[in-house]
């Protein structure tokens, strides 16, 4: 694998003098995530915020609001969302009505606590993985977790070292060990980098890259790697 003197600072200050500051696009309330990422089939941002819109303009998105609501009222309002409403609708009244039976309506607050216990809570949530429980953890401001975009640890590995593992628990790991080596362990500076390389995996650093319009080529083992390639063959 190809390696790179390039550290993560460098990476990240490019990214951003290129996308500027980022803001998260979802909500940061522990709860109130679950509730988006249930908004949503197949779940990205851009349908997650549809549904949510739309469901928090027909029902409203506390647990009270949702458990009232009919199933055929959630599904229609869930529509805008993607595909499988009626099974998304079922999804966000068995998340409400998780918070407002097991913790008094109050997900944050069960939170705080031991990491492990935090981590075993929301990942007994439907969907919720290692990854989703650090995204929800770090952007709570509950605990500044090396989190990595799930859909694109790929990001940080190939510009670091050149093409990832084939194993996705593997370059997620690689990924994270990257941040918590590098990465001041705050909340800011933490959150930054988690937006900044999901910024760059959606857009421009996705499964096939598109490397001849990356802004930071000039810094990335991967690109690297395959010029020289490139300049082998010629």
């Amino acid at each position: 694998m190809t390696s790179s003197a390039t550290s993560v600072s460098t990476i990240l200050n490019s990214l951003e003098s290129h996308y500027g500051p980022q803001e998260p696009g979802w909500p940061t309330d522990p709860y109130e995530f679950l509730i988006w990422w249930n908004c949503g089939y197949p779940a990205s941002d851009a349908v997650c915020s549809k549904g949510w819109n739309s469901l928090a303009a027909a029902v409203g998105i506390t647990p009270e609001k949702l458990l009232r609501a009919s199933p055929a009222k959630l599904a229609a309002a869930l529509k805008p969302g993607g595909m499988l409403p009626e099974l998304r609708a079922e999804r966000v009244k068995q998340v409400a009505a998780r918070v407002k039976d097991e913790y008094g309506g109050d997900l944050r607050a069960a939170l705080v606590g031991t990491l492990p216990q935090a981590r075993k809570i929301l990942k007994s949530f439907h969907s919720i993985g290692d990854p989703g429980a650090d995204r929800i953890l770090l952007f709570a401001g509950l605990a500044p977790l090396a989190a990595v975009p799930s859909n694109c640890p790929h990001v940080l590995v190939r510009m670091l070292r050149g093409k990832e593992p084939e194993n996705y628990a593997h370059t997620y790991r690689e990924a994270q060990q990257a941040i918590e080596a590098e990465v001041a362990p705050t909340l800011e500076a933490r959150s930054r980098a988690f937006l900044l390389l999901k910024r760059h995996g959606q857009e421009v650093c996705k499964r096939t890259p598109q490397c001849d319009v990356c802004p930071v080529r000039s810094q990335c083992a991967y690109y690297t790697g395959k010029d020289q390639e490139r300049s082998a063959r010629a």
